[in-house]
């Protein structure tokens, strides 16, 4: 795994190592080692926790600029509909759409559009019978990296479709080959993204031979010149293609809402998704058919990579629902792309095993449980791990050692200075 592509990217000048980082990363990816972050790439799903947690910025995402479009004779944007959730009082996504043109892209393919196309063919497995149940949504590009990583008895659970961001991009790259006769070298299809997860599964697409992407846009960076150009539109044009159906997925919930089945959970935020994985391996979720889970607190407009409050962005979205049709797309009235369904197995990421071999696996085993039984259970995170156990792991790795814990430290020390004491004094002080 050390070619997989990482969009979250670690200043080291700026770290100031306050251990903030290695508290809330979900899978346990971040060391601090001589007063600095380190980030295990192996572990590590782009979820951009560590990015909205640290108080000195040292974390960020790796993205494209706007500028990196007119490399390319034909430019198309791919927007996810978090976008939306971005603009006071919107009731026409003409309007961003529009703007998005006059910032020099050729054309516009709403990723609602495909995520209405990936809720129908949800829909059209379910009816088939061949899904496993409950049935995870493959739609959040960190969820489905943390469940290779730290779940791989769930991965048979994922819906085989792949996410509406990489459909959208194959609807729009067949789009511009019909309509210009362009080579695909000179066409440049662009993801204007919420979240670094994003971003990594289409640099280091899991399931596809190659994404149809050619990079990705933050939000957050677009959003100035977006509102610049909507503030002198004069008059927009009829781009939209997608309804309530496809916007929803903006937020938590839209996903599943969009199936129209009852028995269908939607969690958000990273901690309640880790929650949910946890109980569905223990098989104490029998009767839900599926699951939506979002990495990002409220959805993808909670991404660390958007400009609203998700909160205030995810009212946004409700309020524009209202002036939206329920739905314009359906597989039986749009060419499907090639890249709707994976052309790859899923497969673990064998991160967390000890050794190559069941023999060493086990005694390294032993050798940690008994680290860990002298370590002090405190989970400070002073040693630069985030827990004892992940300490204790690190060892037995060759990572660190047992002189990390300050507490098991200060025990050694402690006695190293009782063997400097005389003998006839220790025995005086024993005595006493």
């Amino acid at each position: 795994m050390s070619d997989f592509y990482h969009s979250v990217r670690l200043d080291s000048e700026k770290c100031r190592g306050c251990t903030n980082c290695i508290k809330r990363c979900p899978t346990g990816a971040i060391r601090v080692r001589e007063g600095k972050a380190h980030i295990i790439k192996e572990r590590c799903i782009d979820c951009g926790e560590c990015i909205r947690v640290c108080p000195y910025h040292a974390k960020s995402a790796e993205y494209d600029s706007l500028e990196e479009i007119h490399k390319f004779k034909y430019k198309v944007a791919v927007p996810a509909p978090a976008l939306y959730g971005q603009f006071n009082n919107l009731d026409d996504v003409d309007y961003v759409l529009t703007a998005l043109k006059k910032l020099g892209f050729d054309d516009v393919v709403e990723v609602a559009k495909a995520a209405e196309l990936v809720s129908d063919a949800t829909r059209k497995l379910f009816e088939q019978g061949i899904l496993r149940k409950p049935v995870i949504s493959s739609a959040c590009p960190a969820v489905v990296r943390l469940i290779r990583v730290n779940y791989p008895n769930l991965i048979e659970h994922v819906v085989p479709l792949t996410s509406p961001m990489e459909v959208a991009g194959g609807i729009a790259r067949e789009k511009a080959r019909k309509e210009t006769g362009l080579s695909d070298e000179d066409i440049g299809v662009f993801f204007i993204s919420p979240c670094p997860a994003k971003i990594t599964a289409l640099k280091s697409p899991v399931c596809l031979e190659k994404s149809n992407l050619n990079g990705a846009i933050a939000i957050k960076d677009i959003y100035p010149a977006l509102v610049h150009e909507m503030n002198h539109l004069t008059e927009t044009q009829p781009i939209k293609d997608s309804g309530v159906i496809g916007v929803g997925w903006a937020t938590g919930g839209g996903e599943a809402n969009s199936l129209l089945k009852d028995n269908c959970l939607a969690a958000d935020g990273i901690d309640n998704v880790i929650n949910i994985l946890n109980e569905l391996e223990d098989e104490k979720l029998p009767d839900i058919d599926f699951i939506e889970l979002n990495a990002c607190t409220g959805g993808c407009v909670g991404g660390a990579l958007t400009y609203e409050n998700p909160y205030v962005a995810k009212a946004r979205i409700k309020r524009l629902r209202k002036y939206l049709p329920v739905s314009c797309n359906r597989l039986d009235t749009v060419d499907v792309p090639d890249n709707m369904f994976w052309h790859k197995t899923l497969v673990a990421t064998d991160v967390m095993k000890l050794a190559d071999t069941v023999p060493e696996a086990m005694r390294k085993m032993a050798e940690k449980r008994e680290i860990l039984d002298k370590l002090p259970g405190l989970d400070c995170g002073t040693c630069g791990a985030p827990s004892c156990a992940a300490l204790a792991d690190d060892i037995v790795r060759g990572f660190a050692s047992e002189k990390d814990c300050v507490f098991m430290l200060r025990d050694q020390l402690s006695g190293i200075d009782r063997e400097l004491i005389p003998a006839p004094y220790r025995a005086k002080e024993k005595d006493e």
